[in-house]
């Protein structure tokens, strides 16, 4: 299986995922929160986890896009840090917003990265991002760890809060 396939395997599997969660009635996971983020101490509801679902795919794709693009051998700037504003503004804003309506919108966004990945080509994989604090890193790290992982964590977190609701 090469990268791309196992990415895509691992992507649909969060999708899936996702889906069941999305169909989980609203209240289903009550007030909880997720576990605390270990650098951080952060928590967050259910709706703030759908919300930057939403809101992350596409501009991490963008950004890879943009990595791809320009890169000529030397890394390319980009990115942002969990403190960027519109990032908070944005998960700010949306965490409020309906589950079916976010997951509509994360189910596209999906679809897109999907096929990104899919379409990849030799081009892609060569190509070297510089994140302001994760240093150099290549696409396959990038597509990883801000796309497929990160959407995997999330599920992950919406697995926590559905699971602890449904022992209590």
């Amino acid at each position: 299986m090469t990268d791309a396939e196992s990415l895509l395997t691992r992507l649909d599997a969060a999708s899936e995922r996702l889906q069941r969660h999305a169909t989980e009635a609203a209240g289903a996971a009550g007030d909880r929160l997720t576990s605390p983020e270990p650098a951080t101490g952060e928590r967050w509801d259910r709706g703030q986890v759908w919300a930057h679902l939403a809101e992350f795919i596409p501009y991490w794709i963008a950004q890879s896009r943009r990595v791809i693009e320009t890169y000529e051998g030397t890394p390319v700037p980009f990115g942002r840090t969990k403190e960027d504003p519109e990032r908070i503004a944005a998960i700010e804003q949306d965490r409020q917003r309906q589950t079916a309506d976010l997951w509509s919108k994360v189910q596209g966004d999906i679809d897109s990265l999907r096929e990104f990945i899919a379409n990849s080509d030799s081009k892609t994989w060569v190509a070297e991002g510089l994140h302001p604090k994760r240093g150099v890193m290549g696409m396959d790290r990038i597509v990883d760890e801000f796309l497929v992982g990160h959407i995997e964590e999330h599920a992950n977190q919406l697995d926590e809060v559905s699971d602890a609701a449904q022992r209590a």
